[in-house]
């Protein structure tokens, strides 16, 4: 079935590229969120690494974060002309580092697990990598050099999002959707904070919240918080890195992503704790010590930002992508750790959906997988 008109519930990275896509197609689309790019879409660290984050028994997740950065440049340089104003992209690559043996041996068994996969990496050892990022410390002692991994400012993204989303004619409401109602067939509306509206076609786009919209989502998403540190370089600091660094220290992971304006973010811990978005004193003091020991010129930079996001994780850690339950009921949610770098991807298969010409690059992301096995309504 194809459809004419969309409303989209969420206005993160994921809800604002759908209805950016689905507008300049000439749907009749409307975005309903309470406070658009926000969430966890706002303090995310923006890394397009699907191959720096790959993990053995998570190839289905790792083709699809592939395949979508694959057309990350060509999203942002159409999102650009759209938009009027730059998407942000960072095309310098990633490097990924160790400070002990032991973190070295794990890097070394993920290139040859990414090797086995035809997937391009380089070993180097510590002298190689200063040479490369000069920020970098002596405690690191060697790691890998991914140049296809790359990076997007979020907020520069959010932006351009809600420019293109807007030049396009959709219309953005700020109100809070309660539920997706149907007839027990199909979809006829949602319920929102400012009463009922009809709606032909939703597609739920809420992140960490996406289940309570709706008895198939039920049980199928889940909050996982997330606390992240925005820096500044003060005057005389050490210049930051110009890639992505993502680094091992005594088994712990953490990440800096450089920003065009001389900024880092520095991220990110992971914790199951509901919908508690607190940022705790233990969450910034364990990435400042990690992050320290990688770059320590980081010492001398500002503090200007500690910010925590609950990511949507799902069963499988793949993201929800299809139709589910009645009739008109479209899923983008579930992306977990993967949201910005998904957003091309994502867009491309719901427009698809919408034409009723389906994305095969996403069938295993298809949200029948779950109600194959007795999850949800």
């Amino acid at each position: 079935m194809t459809y004419t008109r969309l409303t989209v519930v969420g206005a993160g990275v994921i809800g604002l590229s759908c209805a950016w896509r689905a507008a300049a197609a000439g749907l009749d689309v409307t975005v309903l969120d309470p406070a658009p790019a926000s969430g966890a879409s706002r303090v995310a660290g923006g890394m397009l690494a699907p191959v720096t984050e790959a993990w053995p028994g998570e190839e289905g997740l790792l083709g699809l974060g592939v395949e979508s950065v694959r057309r990350w440049p060509g999203f942002a340089g159409r999102l650009a002309d759209a938009a009027g104003r730059p998407a942000g992209l960072r095309t310098e690559g990633t490097v990924v580092v160790a400070t002990g043996g032991g973190d070295r041996a794990e890097l070394d068994a993920l290139a040859g697990y990414l090797a086995g996969l035809g997937r391009e990496v380089q070993r180097l050892g510590g002298r190689e990598l200063r040479r490369l990022e000069p920020a970098l410390g002596p405690e690191v002692r060697g790691g890998l050099s991914v140049p296809g991994d790359l990076a997007v400012d979020n907020r520069v993204l959010l932006a351009a999002l809600r420019a293109a989303v807007e030049r396009a004619g959709a219309a953005v409401r700020e109100v809070e959707v309660h539920e997706v109602l149907d007839d027990g067939d199909r979809v006829t509306g949602v319920r929102t904070a400012a009463g009922d509206l009809p709606a032909e076609c939703v597609l739920v786009c809420a992140g960490a919240h996406s289940a309570a919209l709706h008895p198939a989502l039920h049980g199928l998403v889940r909050p996982v918080k997330g606390e992240i540190l925005r820096l500044a370089a003060r005057v005389g600091a050490f210049p930051p890195p110009s890639r992505t660094v993502r680094a091992l220290v005594d088994g712990r992971p953490v990440y800096a992503v450089p920003r065009d304006d001389g900024g880092l973010v520095i991220g990110a811990t992971q914790t199951e704790t509901g919908f508690d978005t607190e940022v705790t004193v233990g969450g910034v003091r364990d990435l400042l010590r990690d992050a320290e020991r990688v770059l320590p010129g980081i010492a001398e930079y500002a503090l200007v930002e500690a910010a925590a996001g609950l990511r949507p994780g799902s069963r499988d850690n793949l993201p929800l992508l299809g139709a589910l339950g009645p009739e008109g009921l479209l899923v983008a949610t579930g992306h977990h750790r993967n949201g910005i770098l998904l957003a091309p991807l994502t867009a491309d298969a719901v427009l698809g959906l919408l034409r009723g010409e389906p994305e095969p690059a996403v069938a295993a992301a298809d949200p029948a997988r779950f109600a194959a096995a007795g999850h949800g309504r």
